[in-house]
């Protein structure tokens, strides 16, 4: 695999991080003087003070200007080969998606695991999981989760957000909504697969897509057939907030994702887990969200929350059994009576 980083765009200034880093250099090297002697003790504190409040302003400042490059943390690459992924390249098919606005997204399927049932059974209909994932990486590092989800008898799709791995564009909020409404219209149209076969699956970060997605979906009366969150977040300003409490992140946060205001619509099936000990996305913001979600889908299946082991903010399957437990488990409800879900995880 190699990887490569993306030329500039059109409209960027490669100028501007140089000259905003001088600046800032500059006041930081002026902060350093000593504390000027033959003042009193109350022009030494005020002038001491001035200076921490300049120094705050200036973190301030770094945060507001860069604080997408903090939220999303793509690894970039000309190229992402199957045949690099840990599978065999057969069970990878590649997948190419158009946005709306001209894109085009590259992607990952991986078929169901086959078992002697399925392969008696021809037609037979599995589930697709449409997975969002976390702020990093692109899908060459997860080739092996993909996997796992297709053992649990899914047709598992990641494609890549724009700007990550060899997809162009750039990561906002609402680009990435738009590219999953892009990949939700290639599964149910292209794919052919029914709304109430799909399940939107979001991790970390990806919550807050598959969230809204699920959300836009119900709103519509087009609801997929089930919601899984994993160490996701009630409002990307809680995460901002406990990472950052000495901040008003509140204020200044530019991409919210207010995943508890959308989840109050969804009508589907829902599925939350969370790490007790999550050390990047708060316990209690995924708890948050789950309580915001109805009681009930509008066919009648309460939510449910499961608590994984560990401590800290951990990937898909690194939670082991109770994990893929809770996802067989969900998945089984969307076959039919006489074909169960039967797991082929490998160990």
């Amino acid at each position: 695999m190699t990887s490569s980083q993306p030329a500039a765009l059109p409209d960027d200034n490669p100028a501007a991080p140089r000259s905003i880093g001088r600046k800032i250099g500059s006041v930081l090297l002026g902060m350093c003087v000593p504390v000027p002697r033959g003042k009193t003790t109350r022009s030494k504190a005020w002038w001491i003070g001035r200076r921490i409040a300049l120094l705050y302003l200036i973190i301030l400042f770094i945060f507001a200007f860069f604080q997408r490059d903090l939220i999303y943390q793509p690894s970039r690459a000309d190229a992402i080969d199957p045949r690099l992924s840990g599978l065999e390249p057969r069970r990878i098919e590649e997948v190419r998606v158009p946005t709306a606005d001209g894109l085009q997204l590259n992607g990952w399927l991986v078929r169901a695991f086959p078992t002697p049932r399925d392969a008696q059974q021809n037609g037979s209909v599995h589930p697709a999981v449409i997975w969002f994932p976390g702020n990093a990486g692109h899908r060459g590092y997860r080739a092996l989760e993909l996997d796992q989800l297709s053992r649990l008898g899914a047709d598992a799709y990641l494609v890549d957000y724009r700007g990550y791995g060899d997809n162009p564009g750039r990561p906002t909020e609402e680009n990435l909504e738009a590219d999953a409404r892009a990949v939700w219209k290639f599964v149910t149209t292209s794919q052919h697969v029914q709304p109430s076969q799909v399940v939107l699956l979001g991790e970390s970060l990806g919550g807050g897509v598959a969230t809204r997605l699920a959300s836009e979906l119900s709103q519509a009366d087009t609801p997929p057939g089930g919601l899984i969150l994993c160490a996701t977040y009630s409002g990307l300003a809680d995460v901002a907030f406990y990472q950052y409490p000495w901040l008003p992140v509140k204020m200044i946060l530019i991409d919210r994702f207010p995943s508890a205001e959308w989840i109050a619509h969804v009508t589907c099936p829902v599925l939350v887990l969370h790490c007790k000990a999550d050390d990047t996305v708060p316990f209690e913001s995924g708890k948050r969200l789950f309580d915001a979600a109805p009681a009930v889908s509008a066919g009648s299946v309460p939510k449910t929350f499961v608590v994984l082991p560990g401590a800290r903010h951990i990937p898909l399957f690194a939670a082991g059994e109770p994990y893929r437990e809770a996802v067989k488990e969900f998945l089984d409800r969307m076959r039919p009576a006489s074909e169960p879900v039967r797991s082929a995880v490998a160990h």
